[in-house]
């Protein structure tokens, strides 16, 4: 990936393909949209200008993928958005979806793209449930843009601490990157556990009774 991007730098279809990718990762979450952010942003590394341009057409990208989601999600209905999510992580990953767009709904669309497939279950969800779309507008775009500048900020970090080794800048920014999905998975499920099944909080029984 690092070759392959230190060899397309000054090239203007970079720009395009950071746009395509930071899309389509709101349909086929295995397209890597961080990597190639952070992994860009470690390359410039000090060049400003660059990082910007870098973090308004990975937020745009993201913000068009997204939209692009949550139309499928309104048009397709929630059967045919079912059979997209085949499979037993796939299934209980948009039921958590459609249960914290109900409970949370702003917290999904901004937070939900930093969880493996989060992206994809946060836009279907909140497009099957005709989520209001002027919200989900806004908050969304709010959401690309935190996250567009949080890459840039991560491969910036990387690059500024091992200038000229871009492969340990990376390993740097994705390590750090790794530590917060991490802490928000952790967060997630530690609040997931305190909801039953039915989204009513579980209370512990009075220890006196």
């Amino acid at each position: 990936m690092l070759d392959f991007l230190q060899a397309a730098l000054g090239s203007p279809w970079l720009w395009l393909l950071v746009f395509a990718v930071s899309a389509l990762d709101a349909l086929l979450p295995f397209m890597p949209s961080e990597t190639a952010v952070v992994g860009l942003a470690v390359l410039v590394g000090m060049d400003f200008g660059a990082l910007a341009l870098l973090a308004v057409i990975a937020a745009t990208g993201a913000f068009g993928g997204d939209l692009l989601s949550h139309a499928i999600g309104r048009t397709a209905g929630p059967a045919v958005v079912a059979r997209l999510h085949r499979g037993e992580k796939g299934a209980r990953r948009y039921a958590w979806a459609r249960r914290t767009v109900a409970e949370r709904g702003a917290l999904l669309i901004i937070g939900a793209r930093y969880l493996p497939g989060g992206r994809v279950a946060a836009g279907l969800a909140t497009g099957t449930m005709r989520y209001p779309l002027r919200r989900f507008v806004a908050l969304d775009a709010l959401g690309a843009s935190i996250w567009a500048v949080y890459s840039v900020v991560l491969g910036l970090l990387g690059g500024a601490g091992f200038s000229g080794e871009p492969v340990k800048g990376l390993v740097l920014a994705f390590g750090a990157g790794l530590a917060v999905v991490v802490l928000l998975e952790v967060a997630r499920r530690a609040v997931a556990g305190r909801t039953g099944k039915d989204g009513q909080p579980c209370h512990r029984q009075n220890a006196d009774t």
